[in-house]
């Protein structure tokens, strides 16, 4: 039987999406599982790597048979990931030495303080794009080398591995055989020299990090390895795309040329706007980051981070029980005409770009006898639309010139009142796509492109499809005074 369709996975934060798409670039079958978060200490976040993998294989399995495809139907598969989450396993057994040390966690802190007062945060700025925050796995691996026992002693004897998602999943997947990580993911390590596209030893002896732990680098599609070992696929298919998740969905929203941006609202929201063959470099707190390297040419991305989004919402439900599920924001927050005064500020785990404050915590302002739940749901996707207004803000300013068009993809994008309040605060056009899940998409163009199932990055275009543009609305001076009790709470929190 002829092998005609992708497998693509994508494994994120809360869970892990598998999508077999076919050669028009249809899904033609879905899996999903949930993974477990674990907050053990004030500001740490962990997984379980059993958990993460269960997770693999249990949304890969559903995601087949949905489709009604078999192994031997699969052309080949690509791979996305939450980016900065942090493991180490021992080389010869497979066997994880620590727990995954997720993104969002916070307890390389004191690391990243003790690293910009001895004055490196210009080298390392310059060297990756990137800033000195517990954010990025350079400091995370770091703190796991310090204080983590099995870990220091396997980095001792040469025997440890360190790897992102996709690092770990490409060795499993290939029964154990290849330690690789791609571009994109790697340069969201504090350890990649962006230009030279190489691991830089003088950023390793600050961090403390041997260089005998490290993957080999690989590009964003081509033939990177094979399956091997699994039962579940047949050995030999190949592993032609990887990238970290939101440089997958800047590829699969099309977003090919420079100036082209997209806005992913998952967990957190990640913008990100390509800039060409040219190294960004921000003067107002953004990130510079490898975008994809294709045919040996890199392409680079401009990047703003926040680290709540859709978290905010999820801590509405979880939290608080103001709803029951997270498709009631939109209901109730369109049930009131504006947020009664109220402003909330998302900085649960700090706050991101542009603002770069660990300390910072979650704010609400303004609660009357009058407010309501609406009052508040409202606020909540207010907040999450402000934060982004900051950072398309701060990428104007770099650029020197405004975004007309942001695309947009994640499950926060199906909530329409939130995009309409991003077209309007934001003073853009957004482009929601007919899928939202663009970052699995993404891996699936990647892989489909490596393999040869798609000969172009023109052909690619002609596959994505557009449901709704929200056009902004007039400002009124609603809107200069709900920035004014923004801006204040900001430097509050």
């Amino acid at each position: 039987m002829a092998a005609t369709h992708i497998i693509a996975i994508d494994q994120g934060t809360t869970g892990t999406t598998v999508l077999v798409v076919d050669r028009g670039g249809r899904i033609c079958g879905r899996g999903y599982r949930e993974v477990p978060l674990a907050y053990p200490a004030e500001a740490w976040v962990e997984q379980r790597p059993e958990d993460l993998w269960d997770s693999v294989v249990g949304a890969l399995g559903e995601a087949l048979k949905s489709a009604q495809v078999g192994g031997d139907q699969v052309a080949c598969l690509g791979i996305t990931n939450q980016r900065e989450t942090c493991m180490v396993w021992d080389r010869a057994s497979g066997r994880c030495l620590s727990p995954a040390v997720v993104w969002q966690c916070r307890r390389s802190a004191a690391i990243c303080d003790a690293l910009r007062a001895a004055r490196h945060e210009a080298l390392f700025t310059q060297r990756t794009g990137l800033l000195l925050d517990p954010y990025f796995s350079g400091t995370k691996l770091r703190w796991l080398l310090e204080n983590h026992g099995p870990v220091a002693d396997a980095a001792a004897a040469g025997t440890a591995c360190f790897g992102t998602v996709e690092t770990r999943l490409v060795h499993q997947l290939t029964g154990g055989r290849e330690h690789l990580s791609d571009y994109s993911n790697a340069s969201r390590t504090l350890m990649l020299d962006i230009q030279r596209l190489c691991w830089d030893e003088e950023l390793l002896a600050l961090l403390k990090v041997p260089v005998s732990m490290l993957p080999r680098l690989v590009p964003n599609a081509g033939l990177l390895a094979r399956t091997s070992g699994l039962g579940f696929l047949p050995d030999g298919i190949p592993i032609s795309g990887l990238a970290g998740d939101q440089q997958a969905a800047l590829f699969g929203q099309g977003c090919h040329s420079p100036g082209d941006a997209k806005c992913t609202l998952g967990t957190g929201a990640f913008l990100l706007l390509n800039t060409g063959a040219t190294v960004p470099r921000s003067r107002h707190g953004l990130l510079g980051t490898v975008a994809w390297v294709l045919d040996g040419r890199p392409t680079y991305a401009l990047e703003g981070s926040a680290f709540v989004a859709g978290a905010a919402v999820q801590w509405l439900r979880d939290g608080l029980g103001v709803i029951s599920r997270s498709s009631e924001v939109e209901t109730k927050a369109a049930s009131v005409p504006d947020s009664g005064g109220l402003c909330f500020v998302p900085a649960l785990t700090g706050l991101g770009a542009p603002h770069w404050r660990s300390d910072a915590r979650g704010s609400l302002w303004g609660i009357t006898r009058a407010t309501t739940s609406a009052h508040l749901c409202r606020a909540v996707l207010e907040g999450i639309t402000l934060q982004n207004r900051d950072m398309v803000k701060a990428m104007e300013e770099d650029l020197g010139r405004p975004i007309r068009v942001l695309k947009v993809d994640g499950g926060a994008c199906a909530n329409s009142l939130l995009m309409q309040l991003h077209a309007d605060l934001l003073g853009v056009t957004v482009e929601r796509p007919a899928e939202l899940e663009s970052t699995a998409l993404g891996a699936a163009y990647l892989a489909g492109l490596g393999a040869g199932v798609w000969a172009s990055l023109e052909e690619l275009q002609e596959v994505r499809r557009v449901e709704r543009l929200f056009a902004p609305s007039p400002a009124g001076p609603h809107l200069e005074e709900l920035l004014l009790r923004w801006r204040r709470l900001v430097t509050l929190s």
